[in-house]
């Protein structure tokens, strides 16, 4: 990853705004042209901006109101300042988005919320520290660390895992981490309609 593996919400503050994930730009390419994208705690919103430079318009959302501040006015992003570990989810129920993103940060009970957010047809990036960290560095404690294949076990019967890697990272620092790119799909999807095929999720980027 080129990105900073520093936590997130998860009990540090946000790194400096850096460049996004490398596990984001490459399944960036699936999510639908223009469709809306839901950073989840964003902090000065690395992902927001990118997904806005591709089109898409963006809430981003973090606790860290200082951090969504930065990007205030930039064009196609909204902020919304939450706590979304201890307050209610703050979006409607029926809020759906082309991507959810969330990287370097862990709250189990949002899962529910996370996929429930999803479209038709909508990607979940996620990116995060995996058991193991603790031997290398932080976050060390288990609350932000996920088990082995835990993200799989969070989507199965719901998404379609086009890609899942857990294991370890030399750089930009020892890590040991766990992501997932997933897709909502559903009888009848567009995507199967227009083409008479099965979908094609692109693995090249």
């Amino acid at each position: 990853m080129a990105d900073s593996l520093s936590p997130g919400a998860s009990g540090a503050s946000h790194a400096a705004i850096g460049a996004p994930s490398r596990w984001v730009t490459r399944w960036a390419h699936l999510v639908e042209a223009g469709g809306a994208v839901l950073d989840v705690a964003s902090g000065a919103g690395r992902h927001a901006r990118f997904f806005a430079s591709r089109g898409h318009p963006v809430m981003a959302i973090d606790r860290d109101a200082a951090a969504l501040a930065s990007m205030s006015g930039m064009p196609g992003i909204e902020t919304l300042a939450a706590d979304i570990e201890s307050g209610s989810w703050p979006l409607a129920s029926n809020a759906q988005f082309s991507a959810v993103v969330v990287t370097n940060y862990l709250h189990r009970p949002l899962f529910p919320h996370l996929l429930a957010a999803l479209a038709p047809d909508g990607v979940l990036i996620y990116e995060t520290f995996a058991q193991g960290n603790e031997t290398v560095g932080k976050p060390s404690n288990p609350a932000f660390l996920l088990a082995p294949g835990e993200l799989l076990d969070a989507v199965r019967g719901r998404l379609r895992v086009v890609a899942f890697q857990d294991g370890f990272l030399a750089e930009p620092r020892p890590a040991y981490v766990q992501r997932i790119c997933a897709i909502r799909e559903t009888d009848g999807s567009v995507k199967a309609k227009d083409k008479g095929v099965p979908p094609r999720y692109d693995l090249a980027g």
